[in-house]
């Protein structure tokens, strides 16, 4: 889900001046009434600072005051696009504002996580969604709020997880074997099946889960550690405690390329896939 906090202490911001020639090509926020299960964006912060004419695009967002309140109990009528949305309890009190690559699939986490809170919603849909796009919007709702308020949505304020899904403590990756040096006698492709087999989610990738040393490594961490999820890491490149792993595994398997990631014992695939999942909603789903 999407998750921005922001300080108690922020002030209003003036409304802008918008520019009056904006191109074809720019995105631009609409709103729908159609429903499909997926997940949620990870964290941005509030400072946003962008190359490509923001403004423009958030000249084209509706206000928050004109948005349309959609009762969550009519499932069919959030989106499962990408944007911003705000969420409000049974007294029509705004209590988050968060930004979503699938709007419908981050306010049913929210539903099942605090569904007290959870009455109403509002929606703008981003099209072609870009991360500075989706900040902009949401900054312009924040901003809205607390300029007729005075305040912030209590779920954005610094400190308050209540709408914020925590990652868990990030853990240390495993060792294959106890050094090169050291004869194994179990074979290597047993070790991998053991832990594959008795770990929930396991991702074969280059580096640490603190240190990924490539970009698909990185996009897989970054998206388990959005997820929640309990995971294990095993870094292919450590040829001391891992001596051989990357060839066996190969073989093991049947996939020629790294990160692997497997979930309940079977291969699920690499960056591209995880990726594909993470952002129709899919992998969260599975874990879950």
């Amino acid at each position: 889900m999407a998750a921005i906090t922001i300080s108690s202490s922020l002030t209003s911001v003036s409304p802008r001046v918008f520019h009056p020639h904006i191109s074809q090509n720019t995105p631009t926020l609409t709103l729908y009434s159609r429903f499909k299960p997926s997940f949620s964006f990870p964290s941005l912060s509030f400072t946003l600072r962008s190359r490509r004419p923001s403004l423009l695009i958030v000249s084209a967002v509706k206000t928050l005051t004109e948005t349309e309140l959609l009762p969550i109990s009519q499932a069919d009528s959030i989106p499962a696009d990408s944007g911003v949305y705000a969420v409000y309890d049974s007294s029509d009190e705004l209590q988050f504002v968060g930004i979503s690559r699938n709007i419908a699939a981050s306010v049913s986490a929210h539903v099942k996580s605090v569904p007290d809170l959870c009455s109403s919603v509002k929606v703008g849909i981003v099209e072609e969604p870009e991360k500075a796009v989706l900040t902009q919007a949401w900054k312009s709702w924040i901003e809205e709020h607390i300029k007729v308020t005075g305040k912030v949505p209590p779920g954005n304020k610094s400190g308050n997880n209540t709408f914020v899904k925590q990652a868990p403590r990030k853990k240390s990756d495993i060792r294959l074997t106890p050094g090169r040096h050291v004869e194994l006698t179990v074979p290597l492709e047993e070790l991998i099946d053991r832990l594959v087999k008795e770990n929930k989610v396991v991702a074969f990738i280059k580096g640490t889960r603190s240190a990924p040393l490539c970009g698909f490594s990185q996009r897989v961490v970054g998206i388990l550690e959005s997820q929640g999820v309990d995971y294990e890491t095993m870094d292919v490149l450590d040829d001391e405690y891992n001596h051989g792993l990357r060839e066996k595994l190969k073989i093991y398997s049947n996939w020629p390329t790294f990160p692997q990631v497997f979930v309940k014992g079977e291969l699920l695939g690499g960056c591209d896939i995880l990726t594909s999942m993470y952002e129709n909603g899919e992998l969260s789903n599975m874990l879950n």
